[in-house]
């Protein structure tokens, strides 16, 4: 038997993370077009490529190694920005999950610092660790994207370093270049704590817009 990744429904207060699919395409061509000026860094299709973005990955689901969401705004009911399970790792043995990335994530710009990112991140955490029991979170950016990383940095994660041309990068006129990628992680050991520190960041948001 081998563990076999998939992307149930996430309910939270603010955000509600669904499986990604074809029926969120408008919402998200919308999403991505508000204001592009903070992508610089990240994969973000234009409102021309969301089928393709589609397409890809939704074929990286089929193969396993992603398990991809839309992040629906419960306070407008749309799609406003993906986020996924990324790389899940096993070790020790094949039906259990020891490790898995949480990556592939965008916002609208109207989405972003309403508290969405952190409930999301706080389901997703929450299933990886009280789920599927794995040992650590990763999460990964572009080392030059400080805004990616700052809220990385914000759900709790600790910064274990760069390594260096890890993968593609995304910057507009690097499509042939390679990236350095700073990597963060939460572990089972630390995940009690931010759990904790996540809940109180979300109360707080969803109070602010009451």
């Amino acid at each position: 038997m081998t563990f076999t990744m998939k992307a149930p429904v996430l309910d939270g207060t603010l955000v509600r993370l669904e499986p990604l699919a074809r029926r969120h395409a408008a919402d998200l061509a919308e999403a991505a077009e508000e204001d592009r000026s903070g992508y610089g860094h990240t994969w973000v299709p234009r409102a021309g490529e969301v089928d393709a973005y589609l397409d890809t990955q939704l074929a990286r689901a089929e193969s396993g190694r992603l398990a991809p969401y839309a992040q629906i705004s419960l306070a407008t009911g749309r799609a406003v920005g993906a986020t996924a399970y990324w790389e899940p790792r096993s070790w020790r043995t094949e039906d259990a999950l020891d490790a898995v990335e949480v990556g592939f994530t965008w916002l609208a710009r109207s989405a972003q610092g309403t508290g969405l990112n952190a409930e999301a991140k706080l389901l997703l955490f929450r299933h990886a660790f009280e789920v599927w029991g794995v040992a650590r979170v990763d999460l990964k950016t572009d080392a030059r994207n400080s805004r990616s990383r700052a809220a990385i940095e914000s759900v709790g994660a600790r910064f274990e370093g760069v390594l260096r041309n890890w993968s593609r990068s995304w910057a507009p006129g690097e499509e042939d270049r390679l990236r350095d990628s700073a990597v963060y992680s939460i572990t089972a050991a630390e995940w009690p704590e931010r759990r904790e520190r996540l809940a109180r960041k979300v109360a707080d948001s969803a109070a602010v817009r009451l």
